[in-house]
């Protein structure tokens, strides 16, 4: 999805209905019939992985029972795992983070990934910050950075030249950055985004994007809703098809390449695909069709006739 609006009654309904404060006149911008399809269904399993994905896990079960909906063990079983090594890195417990990316090595590798060089890093930094006592114990822990040598060699020589200030105290010390608590919050983001990727997740659950979009669409919704009242106009929105405009939701909802044909207004579809004429302009199949007089083809942006059949098919 690009960083406009196509139709999405659950995106809406989610924006409208999870919170309480809203404006009532926004229960117009979808019709009430929408809890009585399929999207009803959607909302609810949204909500739930949403709860999942928070570690609220306790309410989501209680919404699974008085939905009626079942939810797979294997579907909770990601949700558990992580919630359970977050809660331990927000207690400073590298154990179990530690565990899973080691048993994970191969897969996170496959995805460029440096958590494990990252955790072992921290574990290393915490043992520096018990004082001149651990510089034995700090040393041997060091052999951990061996398979990253190649990749993180500067890195790695920071945290060895600081040994030298340990007798002196590392806060007072040219290494004082390495026991900065940021480094906590950076593992935690690290770990979900490097977890998600690796379970096929997403970072952001799909109930937070759809609401977060959700509140920037529905006053431009409001507004035209307004206007199609005040002018009387009818069918000029049915809430079944896409909406009556973009809505620019910004590059931070930009997902998936999307191309919509400026001249039908249209997105277009693998049945009709984004197709580049010899003059560089870019429409859908349906509008070359219509476009077509006597066998040629006039861009509608320049002079330049053509050709149909020298149209090339884009696939972004």
């Amino acid at each position: 999805m690009p960083g406009w609006l196509a139709s999405s009654p659950v995106l809406l309904v989610s924006a409208a209905v999870v919170q309480p404060n809203f404006d009532a006149d926004l229960c117009g911008i979808v019709p009430a019939l929408v809890w009585e399809t399929q999207e009803k269904q959607i909302l609810i399993l949204a909500i739930i992985e949403h709860l999942y994905q928070q570690g609220m896990l306790g309410v989501a079960e209680e919404l699974c029972q008085e939905s009626t909906v079942n939810v797979d063990v294997d579907f909770k079983k990601p949700f558990l795992e992580l919630n359970s090594i977050l809660e331990a890195l927000h207690k400073q417990d590298l154990g179990p983070a530690l565990s899973w990316a080691v048993f994970h090595r191969q897969q996170l590798a496959d995805l460029n990934s440096t958590l494990e060089f990252q955790l072992h890093r921290l574990h290393f930094i915490r043992l520096l910050s018990g004082g001149p006592g651990k510089e034995l114990e700090a040393l041997s822990y060091a052999r951990h950075f061996q398979p990253f040598a190649h990749l993180h060699k500067q890195e790695i020589q920071v945290m060895m030249g600081s040994l030298v200030y340990l007798r002196l105290g590392l806060q007072n010390s040219p290494y004082r950055h390495l026991l900065d608590e940021s480094h906590w919050t950076e593992i935690c983001e690290s770990f979900t985004r490097d977890a998600c990727a690796l379970l096929g997740l997403s970072v952001e659950s799909p109930l937070s994007v759809s609401f977060a979009a959700g509140c920037v669409a529905l006053p431009v919704l409001m507004n035209i809703k307004a206007v199609i009242e005040q002018r009387q106009c009818t069918g000029v929105w049915s809430h079944k098809d896409e909406l009556p405009i973009e809505v620019e939701l910004g590059m931070k909802c930009w997902y998936h390449s999307v191309f919509a044909c400026p001249i039908l207004r249209q997105q277009t579809t693998d049945s009709n695909p984004p197709i580049k004429l010899i003059c560089g302009h870019v429409i859908s199949r349906d509008a070359l069709n219509k476009l077509i007089n006597g066998g040629k083809l006039k861009c509608p942006y320049c002079p330049m006739e053509q050709n149909p059949a020298d149209g090339k098919r884009l696939i972004f």
